[in-house]
């Protein structure tokens, strides 16, 4: 069993992951900015299922936007259980409007959160990975980079700077033996508030020069609904795979997993991408970077 850490776990998919991964046998630390402000009540709730389940999962305060929160979370873990094993880069959030109108204060915020927040985390914890030659970075990235869909730009920009940052960071870590798995949930209104918590942008001036798109915004939960295809897996599904893959011995965890209820064919996209990425690579002569070696 692995000592696991979680970001963003106060609610959806960090949420159920963490309480699935701790029900599968793991030690599991769910992380979420403020456990003892406005994060009290999801702290209370994970901290009763432990006792009520009697697993080993914990609660630790983290906030990706800062490197200082995130290495005490990390020394937090690796105290408490000498060493840590899995990092799963999950926290989040989701911008829906309209390009224009976000400031560039906006989107700076965005990135931040949605893509530097992992490479904080990855700082954090890499010298313990580097220093055992062992470890899995495990990201739940989105089919979106691939889907771009309209009014969300933002959001698209952050998950697809996120998503290349974990590509290049897994050849680098790749050397050290430890494994990445890029999760890549596709759109999801079932066990999350990704929708209903959405941000909008901060122009309202410009954003009503778009008011004649404004009942398409609007319509953009409904219309992603329309998109599924039963059986609908949603944020469970996603948890289900991430217990699945962490289980698979060394070497034969997926680079990328895929868990789309929308159907959107991002399976043959990011098949061409690795060929093509990986083709680039040999011909540089670094195809040792390509896999995790353990030496």
């Amino acid at each position: 069993m692995s000592v696991i850490l979680i970001t963003g776990a106060s609610t959806g998919i960090g949420n159920l992951t963490a309480r699935r991964l701790a029900d599968a046998g793991h030690t599991v630390y769910a992380s979420m900015r403020d456990p003892d402000g406005r994060n009290t009540e999801p702290a209370a709730q994970i901290r009763a299922y432990a006792r009520d389940t009697r697993t080993d999962l914990h609660v630790v305060a983290l906030d990706v936007t800062s490197q200082a929160s995130a290495d005490a979370a990390v020394q937090t873990v690796i105290e408490g259980h000498n060493g840590l094993d899995v990092v799963i880069n999950n926290a989040g959030h989701l911008y829906v409007g309209y390009v224009e109108a976000f400031t560039d204060d906006d989107v700076t915020h965005l990135i931040d959160v949605n893509a530097v927040g992992t490479h904080r985390v990855n700082r954090a914890v890499l010298p313990h990975f580097r220093q055992r030659r062992a470890g899995v970075l495990m990201y739940v990235g989105s089919t979106i980079p691939v889907t771009t869909p309209p009014f969300m730009g933002p959001y698209v920009a952050s998950k697809a700077a996120m998503d290349a940052l974990a590509v290049v960071t897994a050849y680098e870590a790749n050397a050290f033996g430890i494994e990445t798995v890029i999760v890549m949930p596709g759109a999801i209104t079932d066990g999350t508030d990704h929708f209903p918590n959405a941000s909008s942008a901060s122009d309202t001036q410009v954003a009503a020069a778009y008011n004649a798109l404004d009942p398409m915004v609007a319509d953009t939960e409904r219309a992603t609904n329309a998109l599924f295809t039963p059986p609908v897996k949603g944020a469970a599904g996603v948890a289900e795979e991430i217990v699945r893959v962490l289980d698979l011995p060394f070497g034969e965890k997926p680079f990328r997993t895929v868990i789309d209820d929308a159907h959107a064919g991002v399976e043959q996209v990011n098949d061409a991408a690795y060929r093509a990425r990986a083709e680039f690579v040999r011909r540089m002569g670094f195809d040792a970077l390509l896999n995790p070696t353990r030496r």
